[in-house]
């Protein structure tokens, strides 16, 4: 079974930066890829940045060059740094792992951007 617990999540001001950590625990396999999504109140989930066990991105339009995802498979643990928050990127952020075709997710932290 896998466990994915994120935490960083907050209260920010427009400009402002923010730092998301998820920790991951029970069968993970190191190569499994990781990412992030996020979602609003009446909208789905959308996909913000994936990250393989080589380390390599992939980012949503919305976010590329504010964003940055990143993990220490040593560790189990992914991060987000996100960098010049907007409003429009308040939403609660979830962790994900894909291990043999199936998405494990986290139970969510929010952030919040203010104007």
């Amino acid at each position: 079974q896998v466990q994915l617990v994120e935490s960083g999540g907050g209260l920010v001001q427009a400009g402002g930066s923010l730092t998301l950590s998820c920790a991951a625990s029970g069968i993970i396999g190191r190569s499994s890829p990781m990412g992030w999504g996020r979602q609003v109140p009446g909208k789905q989930r959308e996909p913000v940045a994936t990250i393989t066990s080589g380390g390599s991105t992939d980012y949503a339009d919305s976010v590329k060059g504010r964003f940055t995802i990143s993990r220490d498979n040593a560790k189990s643990t992914m991060y987000l740094q996100m960098n010049s928050l907007k409003p429009e990127d308040t939403a609660v952020y979830y962790c994900r792992l894909t291990r043999l075709g199936r998405n494990y997710w986290g139970q969510g932290t929010q952030v919040t951007v203010s104007s």
